[in-house]
């Protein structure tokens, strides 16, 4: 694909990227691609398109009728939207979520960046992954990519809690890949157990929330409201970007905690690895890091 003037934002030739999840209009990844396309002159537009579960399988097949060079997915759609695929990667299949969707000329293949978006986030903060204990709530789509890739990032164990919903028994099979497939030591529990939770955290260097607990619309919410649950050497890590201080990492700055983390790093590192899907072309993360921090 060929460079475009800056000015010139949709042509005759412009691919399409879309962005399936619902709610979404609160979405920053729009914003993100779009700026990384324009400053690369590429010729491409990313589109957010509200679409949940019960629409999604229509989505899909407009996606390949109408040509989209891809898609990013997000809640509630990361693990719906498997079956409606050709293929998947190698860490789609020890996940058993998508987050990124590859167009090539009617073959839809899914990829998970989710989990290295998170890790890399962690890492540019300093923080170490490798041999510790990490609590992470919730195992949805990017619980899921977060806890396969902590694994295979060399955490020692990894503490996983959410509620006996629909993720449970998903929640176990994962669970027990990671024990079978790698050198970290996984248990699941469940969150009603605050007890257990309370306990886990203690001792954890790090804890990750990758539920929707704190964003539209629970947002104003979070599944840790008692600060003795946390302490200042522990880390925070929020997956949620919007708002950009959720309810818990307001308690977390109230405690003192270390570090305290946005979803910001998580979304433009994932993002990063889904462009490079898209277009062939690394994003350009200093400028994007300008613009969006």
């Amino acid at each position: 694909m060929g460079k475009i003037p800056v000015t010139e934002r949709v042509t005759g030739h412009t691919e399409l990227i879309g962005l399936l999840a619902y709610p979404i209009r609160h979405s920053m990844s729009p914003t993100m691609h779009n700026e990384a396309l324009k400053k690369l002159g590429l010729d491409y537009v990313y589109v957010a398109l509200e679409v949940d579960s019960e629409s999604l399988e229509d989505a899909v097949k407009g996606l390949r009728a109408m040509r989209f060079r891809g898609c990013n997915v997000s809640m509630p759609n990361k693990q719906r939207i498997i079956p409606l695929l050709d293929k998947v990667s190698e860490e789609v299949e020890l996940t058993g979520a998508v987050n990124t969707v590859v167009n090539d000329n009617g073959t839809l293949t899914g990829y998970c960046t989710d989990g290295i978006g998170c890790m890399r986030a962690l890492s540019e903060e300093g923080v170490v992954v490798k041999g510790t204990k990490i609590t992470i709530l919730g195992t949805g789509g990017a619980g899921t990519a977060i806890i396969a890739q902590a694994a295979l990032d060399g955490a020692a164990e990894l503490s996983i809690f959410n509620r006996k919903d629909e993720f449970w028994d998903k929640a176990v099979e994962t669970v027990k890949k990671i024990n079978e497939k790698t050198s970290c030591k996984a248990t699941l529990y469940a969150l009603e157990d605050q007890d257990k939770l309370r306990a886990e955290i203690a001792d954890s260097a790090i804890l990750i929330n990758a539920t929707g607990v704190g964003m539209k619309p629970l947002e104003g919410q979070s599944l840790i409201t008692d600060p003795a649950m946390l302490r200042p050497d522990l880390v925070i890590h929020e997956c949620i970007y919007s708002p950009r201080e959720t309810a818990l990492l307001k308690l977390a700055k109230e405690v003192g905690c270390k570090k305290a983390l946005n979803g910001l790093g998580m979304m433009l590192y994932q993002g990063a690895a889904a462009f490079k899907r898209f277009t062939g072309q690394d994003m350009p993360i200093e400028y994007m890091k300008d613009l969006l921090f």
